[in-house]
């Protein structure tokens, strides 16, 4: 058998001869066991001498004259008495002559684990050993590098104390002091300070007594003479003395004469210059007001900025800078208070809030209770009408007597005064608000820096204390684990923790309280006088006057002509409610007051939600009723309405006067032209106008929307973020979109509302058309000569029945035409949306009078074709008059007008070629829900076939006779 030759350990685990392997391991873990024992000598030669001389000294030293001299540490007996690399083959073969090949195989395993066994427990017994050692060296180690700090501490205070006590006798101070300080932070341990010297010791307490006397006698002539040079140099060494809470006594003695002679030095300027106003004097000047504040507020902001960060670094530790913040705020708001007390009095702002009140209840109550619109707010008591058309007048009425000078303020001006002087006084009051918020805010600021410091001073007095902590186990020969040191840390910061810290300032000041009185006023008026702006807007609208109209503004210029809204017009009433509205809002942010914001954005909802959402819906009640058929502008059945015929009667009156002043005669064929052309454009004005109304609330849907980002942008730029007070604000304002809703909702009722008025002309046309009224016999014209009558509508076709219809005008053609004629006015004329909900709603009643009428029919399979014929081309009517995109989709169209839906859904049910045919269009029409027919519906629509049998479709539908 050849053996195999094994070069490396893989080849000892991997062969088959276990013999050979097990000498091979026991060469190698000898082997092993020299060089580590090698090794490990050489390291410690290795070795500076510097870390070794030190705790070596006894032993002989290695290296001649001019080479490194190191110390070398003896190896242990056991590694000093191993054999060398050399006599490791030796000794090997020794061990193969006593155990030959051909001996015990069991012997020769035995052998080879002993000798494996003696040389780990060689190596086992030299670590060990040498563990000991680097244990002694480390101990050893510290011990001198401990002796050697006491002997460096005891120089260090040798050396300062007599330092300190010559810079003293040269009488410098700063140096003395400096010196005292570093004195403390030594942090000697007792064998040190026996170092050093009892003496050393008792020159530095003398010395640090003579310096804080000194020191302190100086500041305190400082203090008294104001000497702002001395105290800027004195004030640092305070802290460094352990003089920091006698510092702060004296140090708030000098900022408080310092404040208190530069406000009234100020106050006096100011004073003078802008003179002093009346407590009775109604018109005295804010503006001295306002400067007399700013005066105080930059006095105290610029104390602060200059001497905070002083003595926050130099008396932080005594709570120096908390107590100078609480100092400089009671000095301003004990005299701000004073003067913003003067200011309500003099403008009787108790008074103005009680009577803005009543006047704004006032004015609440008569719109809300709808009052005005039957007293004549469209246009006035003298029988004028809604814009001048009415039944009962052929004339314009005079505007003269509808002027603003006339109308009922409800005591607007005799209790505030007049707009100007109203909006004047609110200017003067949210300008005093924003000086003393920007003062507040800065205040806040420093309180939240003084807090800053406060938390920095804790968490350095953490580690200092810590740091002490870890070289006192140090020094004890121990080391802080991570779980000792954890606890440590968790256990100072309770410690802190339980310590109570006064609160710099309370979360509300006697100051911010006044403020917010003020502010409780100033929305007070603001509601008067946004009210009062609404009740302005309101009656001013009510005058027939064309300044009061103009071409509506959120839709898009140069719209292609005959499209929806092309001529569509809005009035001025939501331009200047939502103007009023935004000023007023704005002027409250202006203040910087974040609680007299959020009430004025909680107002704004308000007025908006409430009084003018009240106003236009009543307005397009009234406006949509001149828009009734026959009776209104639109023409009926009998031809035009009585509000029609007003209009054509002033507009022959006008013609006849301006004909009158004319010399010559024109022709009565011009004369009946320009006069028809005048009654046709007084006619179009006036739907237009009535038009307008129902636009308004579209345009309010479009400015509360912008109103909304407008103040949301003003909020973001003008209040801090993060806080609890912005973030209440921010909620107030979203409640526009509260209100956005609330003019969506009410401008979809006007539509409704509007449809419901047209609904019976449109029900009329579809009767007419069907063949359903008795009518007075509408003839067209074929494309020969004669005059046929209109079809009416029949589906049971024969094939000669069903060739006319197709070259005749059926009844769907004049449907579609009478319907065009009825809607045209107002598509033009309504806003793209508006006109949308009008046309779907109209579309949905001709709809169900169309599924009334098929109920009626019987149907042939020709009749059948005829129906799905005229259903595509009233669908496609439809869409050519839609003005949104998405209602092009037949989807779309058919979720918006449900009846146009069953109409497509009946006319795909009536033209199945069989009756097997019937389920899968149901089930399939189901899937895709578009379905809504019941089996009872489809039954009986099935039915009207002539070619399905009764019972058959009963059976299929599963509906018993």
């Amino acid at each position: 058998m050849t053996k195999a030759i094994i070069k490396s350990m893989s080849d000892a685990l991997n062969t088959d001869n276990a013999q050979e392997a097990l000498l091979y391991l026991a060469q190698q873990s000898e082997a092993n066991a020299i060089r580590l024992a090698k090794e490990l000598n050489e390291s410690f030669y290795n070795c500076s001498s510097s870390s070794i001389s030190r705790s070596t000294s006894h032993l002989p030293k290695v290296g001649g004259q001019g080479q490194q001299q190191h110390y070398p540490i003896p190896l242990p007996a056991s590694l000093q008495q191993q054999q060398q690399p050399s006599s490791l083959s030796s000794s090997s073969s020794s061990r193969m002559k006593r155990y030959p090949h051909n001996d015990n195989s069991l012997q020769t395993a035995k052998a080879c684990t002993e000798s494996i066994l003696a040389s780990l427990t060689k190596v086992a017994s030299g670590g060990s050993q040498a563990s000991s050692d680097l244990r002694t060296l480390e101990t050893a180690r510290r011990q001198t590098d401990t002796a050697a700090k006491d002997v460096k501490d005891a120089l260090s205070l040798r050396q300062l104390a007599s330092f300190a006590a010559d810079a003293l006798g040269a009488r410098q101070y700063v140096d003395a002091v400096r010196a005292v300080s570093d004195y403390e932070q030594v942090h000697p341990s007792e064998r040190a300070k026996i170092i050093a010297g009892s003496q050393s010791i008792r020159t530095h307490e003398r010395t640090r007594d003579v310096l804080q006397r000194t020191v302190l006698e100086q500041y305190e002539s400082a203090v008294s003479c104001g000497d702002l040079k001395g105290l800027s140099d004195l004030t640092p060494l305070l802290g460094m003395l352990d003089l920091a809470e006698k510092g702060v006594g004296l140090y708030l003695n000098y900022s408080q004469s310092t404040l208190a002679n530069a406000m009234e030095s100020d106050l006096n300027k100011s004073s003078v210059q802008g003179g002093q106003y009346d407590d009775h004097d109604e018109d005295g000047s804010a503006m001295a007001v306002c400067s007399k504040l700013a005066k105080i507020f930059n006095v105290a902001v610029t104390h602060l900025r200059h001497h905070l960060p002083m003595v926050a670094f130099s008396l932080g530790s005594a709570d120096g800078d908390a107590a100078l913040v609480q100092l400089v705020h009671a000095q301003v708001e004990n005299r701000a208070i004073e003067i913003i007390r003067n200011f309500m009095g003099a403008k009787r702002l108790s008074t103005l809030h009680s009577k803005a009140k009543n006047v704004a209840d006032r004015i609440e109550e008569q719109y809300l209770s709808g009052e005005e619109l039957e007293e004549g707010v469209f246009g006035g008591e003298d029988g004028g009408g809604f814009m001048g058309m009415t039944s009962g007048s052929t004339s314009i009425p005079d505007k003269s007597s509808l002027s603003l000078e006339g109308m009922d303020d409800c005591g607007f001006k005799a209790e505030l005064g007049t707009f100007m002087k109203v909006n004047a006084r609110l200017d003067e009051t949210a300008l005093l608000m924003q000086h003393t918020e920007s003062y507040e805010r800065f205040i806040r600021h420093a309180v939240d820096e003084v807090n800053k410091a406060r938390e920095l001073r804790k968490r350095q007095a953490r580690e200092e204390k810590k740091r002490n902590w870890m070289e006192q186990l140090l020094n004890e020969g121990k080391d802080a684990t991570l779980e000792e040191s954890g606890t440590f840390d968790m256990a100072e910061m309770k410690a802190q923790a339980g310590q109570r810290v006064q609160d710099v300032l309370p979360p509300q000041t006697q100051l911010s309280e006044v403020i917010s009185e003020v502010g409780v006023y100033l929305c007070g008026m603001e509601r008067a006088l946004l009210l009062g702006n609404f009740q302005r807007a309101f009656f001013k609208i009510s005058i027939p006057d064309d300044r009061n109209y103009t071409p509506i503004t959120i839709l898009k210029s140069n719209r292609p002509r005959n499209s929806a809204g092309c001529f569509a017009l809005q009035t001025i009433l939501v331009e200047e409610c939502l103007y009023a509205a935004q000023q007023s809002t704005l002027r409250a942010f202006a203040t910087g007051h974040s609680g007299t914001a959020s009430v004025a954005a909680n107002l704004c909802c308000d007025v908006l939600g409430r009084i003018l959402l009240q106003f236009m819906s009543q307005r397009s009640e009234v406006s949509s009723a001149l828009l009734k058929p026959g009776d209104g502008l639109i023409s009926g059945q009998g031809g035009l309405g009585q509000a029609a015929l007003s209009v054509m009667s002033t507009a022959q009156k006008g013609l006849s006067n301006a004909a009158k002043g004319r010399r010559g005669v024109v022709g009565s064929d011009a004369n009946n032209e320009e006069e028809r052309a005048l009654m046709k454009r007084r006619i179009e004005e006036g739907i237009a106008r009535s038009c307008a109304s129902l636009n308004d609330l579209e345009v309010a849907i479009d400015y509360t929307k912008r109103l909304e980002e407008k103040l949301m942008s003003e909020m973001q730029s003008t209040f801090p973020p993060g806080k609890k007070a912005t973030e209440q604000l921010q909620q107030c304002i979203k409640e526009l979109s509260t209100v956005t809703d609330a003019y969506k909702s009410a401008s979809q009722d006007a539509a409704e509302h509007l449809v419901a008025i047209i609904m019976p002309r449109v029900r009329s046309i579809v009767s007419e058309c069907v063949g359903q009224e008795a009518t007075s016999g509408t003839s067209f014209m074929t494309s020969g000569t004669s005059v046929v009558s209109a079809i009416r509508m029949s589906y049971n076709l024969d094939d000669e029945a069903y060739e006319f219809a197709q070259i005749s005008e059926g009844y769907m053609t004049r449907l579609c035409l009478l319907l065009d004629e009825l809607l045209d006015p107002l598509k033009v004329h309504l806003a793209p949306a508006l006109s949308d909900s009008v046309l779907l709603g109209i579309i949905g009643g001709a709809s169900k009078r169309l599924e009334a009428a098929i109920k009626r029919s019987q149907f042939t399979t020709l009749g059948a074709l005829a129906l799905d014929s005229d259903i595509r081309y009233f669908i496609n009517f439809v869409k050519d008059r839609v003005d949104s995109e998405a209602l092009l989709s037949s989807a779309t169209l058919y979720k918006t007008c449900n009846p146009l839906a069953r109409l497509a859904q009946i006319s795909h049910l009536m033209n199945v070629d069989d009756l097997e045919d019937v389920l899968d269009l149901i089930s399939s029409s189901k899937r895709k829900n578009m379905w809504d027919l019941s089996l009872n519906d489809a039954k009986a629509f099935l039915n009207l076939r002539l070619d399905f049998e009764s019972r058959k479709v009963n059976e299929l539908l599963h509906i018993s006779e």
